[in-house]
């Protein structure tokens, strides 16, 4: 006989606790999923931040090069005022370096990377041009302002080649990390946030940074 009320279905306790437990092991792995993934991102931030940090070192050692090419240029014009080739060379090739720059944000830009690397490399080409005419006037390298300057030069060349080794060494830490497995997925996740770095390469024919020799 029905008397107007609908059974419903009874769950067993067992069976309850059972979806109880599924839903909690759900939960469980969600949450360590959302932990691991924010710890993969904050180290990737610390990474690149690294490599942007870093970056500003190379971009200090390169202008103080840049500053001291105008004083040692006048220098040399001083007692080698016929080498006009050699101090036009400088000259064009420093413009170029105050052209060609490379913001923090830009260096997965292989491209733009490749371009300021070689403005660089090509103002380390043209110094050394331009102190082996000195080579010509002993009378030169014995003065205390050159001599100076020699110095400071020299100084800035060797600090340039290890803060571009150590920019290198800060990208490889950042790439090896985002290439590696899962934190490959979050990076990608987040497109050109977490891009690729680009590195410095040796001047061709040569096995290490530029450097001026005296």
């Amino acid at each position: 006989m029905n008397n107007g009320t609908t059974n419903a279905p009874v769950v067993s306790p067992r069976r309850k606790f059972g979806l109880i437990g599924c839903l909690g092991i759900i939960v469980l792995v969600v949450i360590i999923a959302a932990i691991s993934g924010v710890s993969t991102y904050n180290s990737l931030v610390k990474l690149d931040q690294g490599v942007r940090s870093q970056w500003g070192q190379v971009e200090n050692v390169y202008q103080r090069r840049a500053d001291l090419v105008p004083n040692l240029v006048e220098t040399v014009k001083g007692a080698a005022s016929f080498e006009k080739e050699t101090f036009t060379a400088v000259a064009e090739a420093r413009a170029q370096v105050g052209q060609v720059k490379l913001d923090a944000s830009s260096l997965a830009n292989a491209e733009a990377f490749a371009r300021f690397q070689q403005a660089q490399d090509g103002l380390s080409s043209a110094l050394s041009r331009l102190l082996a005419v000195v080579e010509k006037y002993p009378e030169l390298k014995a003065t205390e302002n050159f001599q100076t300057l020699q110095s400071q030069l020299e100084g800035t060349e060797n600090r340039i080649a290890v803060e571009r080794m150590r920019y290198n060494e800060a990208a490889q830490a950042f790439n090896t990390k985002r290439m590696s497995f899962p934190t490959v997925l979050i990076a990608g996740f987040f497109g050109s946030r977490f891009a690729e770095k680009a590195y410095f390469q040796a001047q061709a024919g040569a096995e290490t940074a530029p450097k001026v020799k005296f």
